[in-house]
């Protein structure tokens, strides 16, 4: 028996992950990558949140109703929070 077949991630098998790792990545945007940083991550998470609350009619009246306000008025909070929904950028080091 060879050694490249009892080990348990042969070229093959590493191959086939790699390629859905990157199908992944190209159909989900939000799923990140290597060199995602912790703000890239938090941000793409609160777009994603609010983009679906803003997309969900129902869920946006409710949060309207508990906020007071009206369901146009949420809206446009929301849409306008999805620009830096965790403020500015931090600043990148120089190396």
């Amino acid at each position: 028996m060879k050694l490249s077949q009892t080990t348990p991630f042969s070229q093959r098998s590493w191959y086939t992950a790699n390629t859905q790792l990157e199908h992944l990545h190209a159909r989900y945007t939000g799923t990140g990558h290597a060199d995602l940083t912790k703000y890239d991550w938090i941000t793409h998470q609160h777009r994603d949140t609010l983009s679906s609350i803003v997309g969900h009619p129902p869920l946006l009246s409710y949060l309207a109703l508990a906020d007071g306000e009206a369901i146009g008025r949420t809206k446009f909070e929301m849409t306008e929070r999805m620009l830096q929904p965790c403020g500015p950028p931090p600043k990148k080091d120089e190396d």
